[in-house]
């Protein structure tokens, strides 16, 4: 008798966990009967199904991350880049996913996303150059790519999180023209900066220039205001002299004359012996 209550007690055991599921958080639920869907999105926590008529399956609503192989793509210049970048994206309709990816089949769900977004990325980038696509356009270029994208995984009950690119790299000849762009760049900023130089140096020059042609225009006014004024104080002196005694100065006057004169005595003159030149000769022999 009690071995028959340890039987019945193990299978209503059974019956009630065979019952019974749990939902995670991070899980959204199906449940099927007989294989077909009753119910979707069935919330966290605790349910309870007809055993061996309802099943349930189970799907991650995380964000999962696809990360893509390296590409090569074309750019608006013509010039390939190789391209590293991930995709993240996220369940959001359990039951659409499941009909899309025949069963839940996570793996044909990360095939049809990856050809979408690498189409798409393809063609992003052969909107814009080089450039653009490294620095000025990389956000908003991510930003359209994932608009682009979730408006063709609708019908796979997924979205697309986010698209971010991890590097780009050059191949040797695109390497090559990008050095050599950036050459000509510094080239023709070190020449505009040497031309600006140039060009203060000769306006330095030209203001150093001016300012010492005006110094030596003042000096020489200067210099001839005042030697104007030592001859006019000079002229003043000898007629202050000349006007205190006459016949001094007149004496003193041909004195230098005579000096100039006969002062080599090698010089020969020939003049009047009556002329005013030897006035004082003549008184001194009159004297």
């Amino acid at each position: 008798m009690k071995s028959w209550i340890v039987i019945l007690l193990a299978m209503v055991a059974f019956l009630v966990a065979m019952s019974l599921y749990k939902v995670e958080q991070y899980e959204s639920g199906i449940k099927f009967r007989l294989g077909e869907i009753i119910e979707t999105d069935i919330p966290p926590g605790l349910h309870i199904k007809a055993p061996f008529v309802n099943n349930v399956r189970m799907f991650d609503r995380r964000v999962l991350e696809l990360d893509m192989p390296a590409e090569q793509l074309n750019t608006s210049e013509q010039k390939y880049v190789e391209v590293d970048y991930f995709v993240n994206w996220q369940i959001v309709d359990a039951a659409s996913y499941y009909i899309a990816t025949q069963g839940g089949n996570e793996g044909r769900a990360r095939l049809r996303l990856a050809q979408i977004i690498r189409d798409r990325l393809r063609e992003e980038f052969a909107r814009y150059t080089l450039t653009e696509v490294i620095s000025v356009e990389r956000g908003a270029l991510m930003n359209r790519l994932t608009d682009a994208a979730n408006q063709r995984v609708g019908d796979l009950g997924i979205i697309v999180v986010d698209v971010r690119i991890k590097r780009i790299e050059l191949n040797t000849d695109v390497l090559e023209s990008v050095f050599q762009r950036m050459r000509t760049q510094r080239t023709e900023y070190a020449n505009e900066l040497r031309s600006l130089g140039r060009e203060r140096a000769e306006l330095i020059t030209a203001t150093a220039d001016r300012e010492v042609r005006v110094l030596l225009a003042e000096s020489q006014s200067n210099a001839e205001r005042t030697r104007g004024e030592g001859d006019a104080e000079a002229t003043r002196i000898y007629a202050d002299a000349y006007n205190r005694d006459t016949e001094f100065y007149r004496f003193n006057r041909s004195l230098q004359a005579y000096r100039h004169a006969f002062g080599s005595g090698q010089d020969m003159l020939v003049l009047d012996p009556e002329s005013e030149f030897f006035d004082y000769f003549r008184n001194q022999q009159a004297n």
